[in-house]
C-alpha cells in the first residue's frame, strides 16, 4: 500500500519537504512540529501495518486448517460443508483473536477445495487521519490426491497410558482418522481411504479370528460319567493286629488281587481311608496285602468295604468318545456339575491320567471316595501348547495353569520378520496371567472407511498390561500385507503391494520400554522390568531374543515392501533407546515424531495426518 496518500491527507507533499530541506531561516520549532507530522503517521502506519500481517497470517493458517480437514472429505451436502468448515474454522480462529473475520467463502468441488475470508482490524493510531480500520484477505485451496490411503494405526494402550495420557491418545486418533478416512465414500469410488485399528499393551487381541491366526484349540473330552465303585458296600466285623492284616466280613464276596477302600473303623483307625489290594482267605476273610498290623491298636467296631474300579481307588472317567489322552498326561477338568463339582480343576492343579482305556481313565491319586456324586456335564482337556490350559513351570520353579487367549504373540520358526499368511506359518499364541498382565479387552479392526466404528473403538480404549512393542508393529505390517488379506470381509482386504496410485502406511505410536517376549506362549523369564509377575512367567527366556531388535527386523521388513512408517514417541525423551529404535524404524528421521505431553501429541497427530492424507495447500 502507498504512503503517497496519507502523506498528501495530511497537507505534505514532496515540494514541501524539498523546501524544508533549502530554507534554515524561518521559525526552526514550527517546522520540526509540521515535519513531525508525517514521521507520526508513518510510524502508526507501522504498528497497524504489523496487527494488520499478523491478522493475516492467523488467518491464513486457520483457512488452511479448515480447506484440509474438508479436503479429506467427499460427498458432503451443501449444508453439511458450510456447517463443517464454520467449525473447522472457529476452532482455529477463535473469538478472542484480534481482526473480524467475514463469512467463509468455500468452493467444494470433485479435485479442489477453496475456502477464503476477510477480516477487519481495528487500527490504534492511523485513525487520527481518517483510517479506523484495515481489510485482510486470505485463501486456502487444497487439491485432493489421486492416491488411494490405506493406513494402520497402531495404539499403545499399557498400564503407563493410563490417566490424562490415554485420553489425549484417544482425542489424538480420533482427530487422525477424522483427517484421513474420507466421509461419504463407496465400494464405487475409484479412489478410497481405508484406515485399521490395532490397539496393544502385553499383547494384541485379534478376537474371533484367533483360530485362524494362532491355529485351532485342542478339543476336550467330554465326560459321560464318573464312578469309583462298583457293587455294593460290605462291613467289617474283625480286623487282626497281624502282618498282614486280615480283615473279616462275612459272604464279602471279593477275589484275590481285587481293589478295596476301607473307612469307618473304630479302634484300629489307622486302616481308615486307604486303598488296599487283597488276597482272599476265604468267603469270610481277606488279608491287605502288604500292611503290617502288628503295632496298630486293636479293632474296636463298625466299617465298611467298598470294591473300587482302580488299585488306588481314583475316580475313574468315562468320556463320550474316544480320547487322546496317554497314561501320564495331565487334564484340566471344567463344567462338571453335582457334588461331583469337586473334579472340576482348582486354579494351577491337574489331574495324571492313569488305567487308560480308549474311552475311560482314572484320576491318579484322586481317591473317589473324597469326591461327590457326578452329575453331568464335563469335559477334560489336553494341558500342551495348542490345549486350551496350559501347564507350566514358572520363574519360580512352581506350576503354574494359564488359559489361552484370544491375544496372539510373536511368530516362531522361520517366519518372525516376514508377513507371509498365518496358513503358512501360525502366529504365537497367548496363555496370559488369570488377573493383571491379562489378555488386552480391546480388539483389532481391519482396514474400515467406517469412521463411526474407528471412533467407537478408540474411545474404548482401555490403559493396562506391560509393552509388547514388537507385536504392535507386527500387526501394522500384517494389516496392510495382501498376504493377510484372506482372512478379512473382502472390503477390508488390502490390496497388492505396488498398486497404482496406493499408498501404504504404518503409524506407529508407543510411550515406553518393549518389555515383554514369549517364550510357549507365556511371558518369557527374561522379559524386563514392568513386564509381570514371575509367577506368571515360564522358566525360559525369550525365543525371538530382544524385543527391540525383533521391532527392528520387523520395520525392516515392512519398508522393504514399500509401506511408509511413521513413528510416534511419547514422552520418551529419556530414554534413548526407544528414540533410538523409533527413529530406526521410521522411513526417516522426518517421519520420526516425539511428543512431550497431551497438547504435542494431538499436534503430531494431526500433522502426520495431513502428511499421509497426501493433501497439497496450493496456495
Amino acid at each position: 500500500m502507498s504512503l503517497l496518500p496519507f502523506i498528501r491527507r495530511l497537507g505534505v507533499g514532496p515540494s514541501f519537504l524539498g523546501r524544508f530541506r533549502r530554507n534554515r531561516a524561518g521559525n526552526i520549532a514550527m517546522m520540526f512540529g509540521l515535519a513531525a507530522i508525517p514521521f507520526f503517521a508513518f510510524g502508526g502506519l507501522a504498528v497497524d501495518f504489523s496487527r494488520a500481517l499478523l491478522v493475516k497470517n492467523r488467518l491464513s493458517s486457520a483457512l488452511d486448517a479448515t480447506a484440509l480437514a474438508l479436503g479429506g472429505q467427499v460427498g458432503l451436502t451443501s449444508a453439511e460443508v458450510t456447517a463443517k468448515a464454520n467449525a473447522y474454522f472457529l476452532a482455529n480462529y477463535p473469538d478472542d483473536e484480534i481482526g473480524r473475520p467475514s463469512a467463509l467463502r468455500i468452493q467444494y468441488g470433485d479435485d479442489a477445495v477453496v475456502v477464503a475470508a476477510d477480516a477487519t482490524v481495528d487500527t490504534l493510531i492511523m485513525g487520527i487521519i481518517g483510517y479506523n480500520e484495515l481489510s485482510v484477505t486470505a485463501e486456502a485451496e487444497v487439491r485432493r490426491s489421486s492416491n488411494s490411503l490405506e493406513v494402520s494405526l497402531v495404539l499403545d494402550v499399557t498400564g503407563s497410558m493410563a490417566g490424562s495420557r490415554i485420553a489425549d491418545l484417544k482425542t489424538a486418533a480420533a482427530d487422525l482418522v477424522d483427517i484421513v478416512v474420507w466421509d461419504g465414500q463407496s465400494s464405487s469410488d475409484p479412489q478410497y481411504s481405508k484406515l485399521a485399528l490395532i490397539p496393544y499393551a502385553n499383547a494384541v487381541n485379534v478376537g474371533a479370528y484367533a483360530d485362524a491366526v494362532r491355529g485351532p484349540v485342542a478339543a476336550p473330552a467330554s465326560i459321560a460319567s464318573t464312578a469309583w465303585t462298583t457293587g455294593s458296600s460290605k462291613t467289617i466285623t474283625g480286623a487282626t493286629r497281624a502282618n498282614p492284616v486280615v480283615i473279616t466280613s462275612n459272604a464279602h464276596g471279593f477275589s484275590t488281587g481285587q481293589f478295596v477302600y476301607i473307612s469307618g473303623v473304630s479302634g484300629m483307625t489307622q486302616i481308615n481311608n486307604r486303598a488296599y489290594t487283597i488276597t482272599r482267605v476265604d468267603a469270610n476273610r481277606f488279608r491287605l496285602n502288604g500292611v503290617n498290623g502288628s503295632g496298630y491298636t486293636s479293632y474296636s467296631s463298625g466299617g465298611t468295604i467298598r470294591r473300587c474300579l482302580v488299585s488306588d481307588c481314583g475316580m475313574v472317567v468315562t468320556t463320550s468318545a474316544a480320547h487322546a489322552f496317554n497314561n501320564g498326561d495331565n487334564i484340566f477338568i471344567t463344567g462338571a456339575t453335582g457334588t461331583g463339582t469337586q473334579i472340576n480343576s482348582a486354579a494351577n492343579t491337574t489331574f495324571t491320567v492313569a488305567n487308560r482305556t480308549a474311552t475311560t481313565f482314572s484320576l491318579a491319586g484322586a481317591i473317589g471316595a473324597n469326591y461327590g456324586t457326578y452329575s453331568s456335564g464335563g469335559a477334560a482337556h489336553c494341558t500342551v501348547a495348542g490345549c486350551e490350559y496350559f501347564r507350566f513351570t514358572n520363574a519360580s520353579a512352581a506350576t503354574r495353569v494359564h488359559r489361552i487367549s484370544t491375544c496372539v504373540s510373536e511368530r516362531v520358526g522361520g517366519d518372525e520378520y516376514t508377513d507371509a499368511a498365518p496358513s503358512t506359518r501360525f502366529l504365537g499364541r497367548v496363555y496370559p496371567a488369570p488377573s493383571g498382565n491379562t489378555c488386552l479387552a480391546s480388539t483389532i479392526v481391519p482396514l474400515t472407511t467406517d469412521k463411526t466404528l474407528l471412533t467407537s473403538r478408540i474411545n474404548a480404549l482401555a490403559a493396562a498390561g506391560s509393552t509388547a512393542g514388537q507385536i504392535g508393529i507386527a500387526w501394522g505390517w500384517y494389516m496392510l500385507s495382501p498376504d493377510f488379506g484372506y482372512l478379512w470381509p473382502s472390503e477390508s482386504q488390502p490390496a497388492a503391494y505396488g498398486a497404482d496410485d496406493l499408498l501404504k502406511i504404518a503409524v506407529l505410536m508407543t510411550d515406553g520400554e518393549f518389555n515383554t517376549p514369549y517364550c510357549n506362549g507365556v511371558i518369557a523369564a527374561d522379559a524386563g522390568s514392568g513386564s509381570g509377575s514371575a509367577n506368571d512367567k515360564i522358566n525360559c527366556n525369550a525365543t525371538n531374543g530382544d524385543p527391540f531388535a525383533q521391532a527392528a527386523a520387523l520395520c525392516a521388513g515392512m519398508k522393504a515392501e514399500g509401506v511408509i512408517v511413521y513413528t510416534v514417541g511419547f514422552d520418551i525423551s529419556d530414554n534413548v533407546d526407544v528414540v533410538n529404535v523409533l527413529t530406526n524404524c521410521a522411513t526417516s528421521p522426518a517421519h520420526a515424531k516425539l511428543a512431550d505431553n497431551g497438547g504435542d501429541l494431538q499436534t503430531v497427530f494431526r500433522q502426520i495426518a495431513v502428511e499421509i492424507s497426501n493433501l497439497r495447500v496450493a496456495r
